[in-house]
């Protein structure tokens, strides 16, 4: 959540930055309003305490002087009712900040270019160069069938659209891809943990999914609880509500779940294959730090993922979002896209994202700084999402002849 008090403070800057994030002029105005109305409503409140104050101290000299006290306490008791009904004015005022800040994303960085959408993303630059093919290279859906690797009509007889079933050697090669990615996260420092791949409307709330994107979630009938949308959402919950000890700092964590999305609004994206799915596998990294380690953290973060995919010969490209295709809790964002010869172009197959104290201030994470206790800065990122993974290896690996072969470093988990 943006810092309400910083916001107020410096209204018109900070707006300024959101519009850059698309955010609605009409739902800016209406926060001015609400802030204007509150420190109306403040002046009130302590011209009536001070008013207050100042009629209590005549009570000794009355009572000194032999005067008659009904009618100040009188005006006493009016004055306190009156400062209690401004006390209501104020939390209620406040509830509803708090409600339409709920809906607004993070502040971009300085350095987050302007855009509205994909198309003015930055490239930083490409990794590793795409393979010529003297075939026409097929894409994963048909290599996927040839090969037995995924049943799409099974998956959607179980289930409903947007489910697959893998099998044979595809079924395989997603467990080796999970062991590896978390594997060589550990071997870069990541703390590996297991999470619940449930979580409650809190957690949801402190990561940002919830209220927002309620639409998008897979809610359990009968519970308060959700299927996970990404691992960010339960590993950075760990410590929601928590006061770490700045010496710990930072963790740095890696988890393997599925993942649920209803993909609400991408009807007719990505029908064909497993790029868009309601159910798939990613191993996530998360780093919980204080902010003058956080951007250190980003560019680890970034060269985890990158050289991941590196060392699975995966031809891709590292891009920084603009600040309209951000996700909502991110100030930073940069993208990995793999290279998809079948389909001729790259696509994003992680995002690594700094959310900076955004998150922090609405899970209440904190660590003791000397006497006071200061938000911490979240990080989060996809290293990898497995299917899109499974997807470039059968496309980027494939023979003129439609097998695939497996990189050399997946060999010894299969």
């Amino acid at each position: 959540m943006v810092d309400l008090r910083q916001l107020e403070k410096d209204f018109d800057t900070i707006a300024t930055s959101l519009k850059r994030r698309g955010v609605d002029e009409k739902l800016l105005e209406k926060l001015k309003i609400l802030f204007e109305e509150k420190k109306g409503v403040q002046k009130r409140l302590e011209a009536a305490q001070a008013e207050q104050n100042q009629k209590s101290k005549l009570f000794g000299q009355y009572k000194r002087e032999g005067k008659d006290l009904s009618e100040l306490q009188k005006e006493v008791a009016e004055n306190k009712a009156r400062i209690a009904a401004l006390n209501d004015e104020l939390r209620t005022l406040d509830e509803r900040l708090f409600e339409v800040a709920a809906t607004i994303p993070n502040i971009p960085d300085a350095d987050v270019p302007d855009g509205e959408d994909e198309s003015d993303n930055v490239e930083i630059k490409k990794i590793l160069e795409p393979k010529t093919f003297d075939f026409q290279p097929k894409e994963h859906w048909e290599l996927a069938e040839a090969n037995g690797w995924i049943d799409f009509e099974r998956g959607v007889k179980i289930a409903k659209s947007r489910f697959s079933a893998l099998r044979l050697t595809g079924a395989r090669l997603e467990r080796a891809l999970i062991n590896y990615m978390l594997d060589f996260n550990r071997n870069r420092g990541f703390e590996e943990v297991y999470v619940p791949f449930m979580t409650n409307a809190e957690s949801l709330y402190g990561t940002g999914q919830l209220p927002k994107f309620a639409d998008d979630l897979f809610k359990i009938e009968g519970e308060e609880l959700y299927l996970i949308p990404t691992a960010e959402v339960p590993v950075t919950n760990l410590f929601r509500d928590e006061i770490l000890d700045a010496d710990a700092l930072p963790y740095r964590l890696t988890a393997y779940t599925p993942c649920f999305r209803k993909e609400a609004g991408s009807a007719g994206r990505d029908t064909r294959g497993i790029i868009r799915q309601h159910q798939f596998d990613k191993v996530e990294l998360v780093a919980i730090t204080t902010p003058d380690q956080s951007d250190k953290l980003f560019e680890e973060m970034v060269a985890c993922a990158s050289d991941l995919l590196t060392s699975l010969g995966l031809p891709h490209r590292q891009v920084l979002l603009c600040a309209g295709d951000m996700g909502f809790s991110a100030a930073k964002t940069i993208d990995l896209e793999v290279w998809l010869p079948g389909q001729g172009k790259y696509r994003e197959i992680s995002s690594i994202s700094n959310t900076r104290d955004f998150q922090a201030r609405r899970a209440k994470i904190r660590y003791k700084d000397g006497k006071k206790n200061r938000l911490v800065h979240t990080l989060n990122g996809s290293s990898l999402a497995v299917g899109r993974t499974l997807i470039a290896i059968m496309e980027n690996y494939q023979q003129a002849d439609g097998s695939i072969n497996i990189p050399d470093v997946l060999k010894p988990y299969l």
